[in-house]
């Protein structure tokens, strides 16, 4: 299924072809468990940008940023 999102970290939209359904997107989206226990077959990444939009660059990048700041 392709997800649309826009990066909570950088605002970039993007678009990634995540292999779930219409009927888990909707259950996670009204609340009904934890996005792990719905889709328990996508990767942290998959999870994390269907979450947040983020991308694991985007995480990386600001990891390394935080660690700089140090």
């Amino acid at each position: 299924m392709l997800i649309n999102r826009k990066s909570m970290l950088t605002g970039v939209e993007r678009t990634l072809d995540i292999p779930c359904t219409e009927e888990q997107i909707n259950a996670w989206n009204q609340g009904q468990d934890l996005i792990q226990r719905i889709m328990p077959d996508l990767t942290a990444d998959q999870r994390e940008f269907i979450m947040t939009g983020c991308s694991p660059e985007e995480w990386d990048t600001l990891k390394e940023d935080e660690e700089n700041d140090d």
